[in-house]
């Protein structure tokens, strides 16, 4: 049986996780909030693109509802639901029509059967247990049973979760590529406005990123505290 552990050496990594989850949030929310002053000259709402934007890609089984809360805005490919946050949905500033156009770029692309996407979607099960069950059974490994074997399950477990955050960049990315593209191509924001559009993009691009590197450090600092151990 191991012995609990009163110093962790490598928390730090855990901090630095922290930290930039800390700074990509902070900076979303200001960018956002910057550029949701900005009124769009087409005047369209956020809802009013996402349908306009999903009618021109031969999209008609895609609803477009409105949700309460604030940067929450998602889209649903289990129900073809493309959920608007309050502060998207009515809003006509160049932030709300590019978050708007960034969810159509996931409509678009689980129409298209974009292979990121599609594998991102299977790992899902897997992922959401490996989170939330891989760090008791690593603790219950280490220091109840002390069995290697438990702890490296543990481990694998929370690796699926580091690749669905991982699986996440190109999604994200791509979907903000899409978003940026159509409002030129179909002229929805000028040139001026898409310069906006693309900073709030990028700064929500950020927290995927933090979040990504986040989960890379804390599977790091796992692999180091438990996955040398050899006590079965």
């Amino acid at each position: 049986m191991y012995f609990p552990y009163y110093y962790d050496p490598y928390f730090y990594l855990v901090l630095i996780g922290m930290v930039l989850c800390l700074l990509a949030s902070g900076r979303v929310k200001t960018t956002f909030a910057k550029y949701s002053k900005v009124r769009s000259m087409s005047g369209l709402t956020g809802a009013q693109t996402a349908e306009r934007i999903l009618q021109n890609a031969g999209i008609y089984d895609v609803s477009v509802e409105r949700i309460s809360g604030n940067l929450n805005d998602h889209y649903d490919p289990r129900s073809k639901t493309l959920r608007l946050s309050d502060s998207v949905y009515n809003k006509t500033s160049v932030a709300a029509i590019g978050v708007a156009a960034h969810e159509c770029g996931h409509a678009i692309q689980h129409d298209q059967g974009y292979v990121p996407l599609k594998l991102r979607g299977a790992i899902v099960p897997v992922a959401n247990f490996g989170s939330s069950i891989a760090l008791p059974i690593i603790l219950i490994g280490a220091f109840l049973v002390g069995s290697q074997t438990l702890i490296t399950f543990g481990i694998l477990l929370f690796s699926a979760a580091v690749a669905f955050q991982i699986i996440t960049l190109p999604v994200e990315f791509n979907a903000s590529s899409r978003a940026v593209r159509i409002l030129d191509d179909t002229g929805i924001l000028g040139e001026d406005e898409l310069r906006g559009t693309k900073k709030v993009l990028s700064a929500a691009a950020l927290t995927y990123v933090a979040g990504a590197a986040a989960s890379i450090l804390q599977l790091l600092r796992l692999v180091l505290l438990f996955g040398g151990r050899d006590r079965d």
